[in-house]
């Protein structure tokens, strides 16, 4: 009952609508700040293009709130890099960002390339899925921290349908992971972040100073992970979402949903362990056994790794 009248005493006053942050009163707040969006993609070019030519349109050349697109390609096998850079975007492939470290996979390791290879004071993390996107996802996302310097950190929230193959809508039913793992996890262990409605969205905002102190996740844990951290590192005051109205993308089949579901529970569980909450002899397995409509059965890694807060390997570079 503590934690929920936490949450409540938080939910109101670091909640807004991405309405209450139009751009030219941001203009006025933005001062000397800049701002870089970072957009992970991998295989999208059917998307990518449409979101980085809103953001230049909108955001650079009409309004300048923007001073860098930032995308970081994945090892993508499509069109996606070419059509980041037609749109007006810097592109850069993962594998290219610190070179000297060994290549690792995942969502989260973009994100950690992007945050290297990004120069901004605040950093905006944009999926490259989208299909519902505004320019309102940036101007509500950088809103409370342009005009509060005790904001550290802002995620979206939104209503998430779920698209069908038929092209049938099914509202709220976009977050499967969300509801069947994350949620229940948070409300668990982490109850004072169980007012964040979409604690597993690919959109937030956060200061690069902020950033640069948090390990990153390389797999799909990557945004539970950066929340249980950003809980410990800066508290819940520090933290706030904005509503963006609803996000349409393109949703992955069960089997990936599996594999990420292990990744997070992966990540949780090693949360636990740091903070020293749990105690095992053995690590948790880190492989799923998973069964296929024709009885085919396939055994996935779901394993995490992790970089490590980015600033560590500026200090060590400094000390050389």
């Amino acid at each position: 009952m503590r934690a929920l009248a936490r949450v409540q005493e938080w939910y109101g006053p670091h909640s807004s609508t991405s309405a209450e942050w139009p751009v030219d009163a941001l203009m006025m707040a933005k001062g000397e700040t800049t701002i870089s969006v970072v957009l992970p993609a991998r295989d999208e070019e059917s998307t990518v293009g449409d979101i980085i030519t809103t953001i230049r349109g909108d955001l650079i050349e009409r309004t300048p709130l923007v001073d860098e697109i930032l995308v970081v390609d994945s090892n993508s096998t499509d069109a996606t890099a070419e059509r980041a850079r037609e749109a007006g975007a810097r592109v850069v492939a993962q594998n290219d960002v610190l070179p000297h470290l060994p290549p690792l996979t995942g969502k989260g390791e973009a994100l950690w390339k992007g945050l290297a290879a990004s120069k901004g004071d605040i950093v905006v993390y944009i999926d490259s899925d989208l299909r519902s996107f505004g320019a309102h996802y940036v101007t509500g996302l950088v809103g409370p921290l342009l005009v509060d310097t005790g904001i550290h950190f802002v995620k979206a929230t939104y209503e998430r349908p779920y698209v069908a193959a038929d092209g049938s809508v099914q509202r709220g039913d976009g977050g499967r992971v969300t509801e069947l793992v994350a949620r229940p996890l948070l409300n668990m262990f982490w109850p004072e972040l169980a007012g964040f409605a979409q604690p597993l969205g690919g959109e937030y905002a956060a200061r690069r100073e902020v950033l640069e102190r948090l390990p990153f996740v390389t797999e799909y844990g990557v945004e539970f992970g950066l929340l249980v951290d950003l809980l410990q590192l800066v508290g819940l005051d520090a933290m706030a979402q904005v509503d963006l109205g609803h996000r349409i993308h393109t949703h992955q089949p069960m089997a990936a949903l599996g594999r990420m579901a292990g990744q997070i529970m992966q990540t949780a569980w090693s949360r636990l362990e740091r903070q020293g909450r749990v105690l095992a002899s053995e690590p948790p397995a880190h492989t799923l056994l998973q069964f296929g409509l024709d009885n085919d059965v396939a055994l996935v890694d779901v394993a995490v790794a992790e970089r490590p807060p980015l600033a560590s390997l500026v200090l060590e570079e400094d000390l050389a």
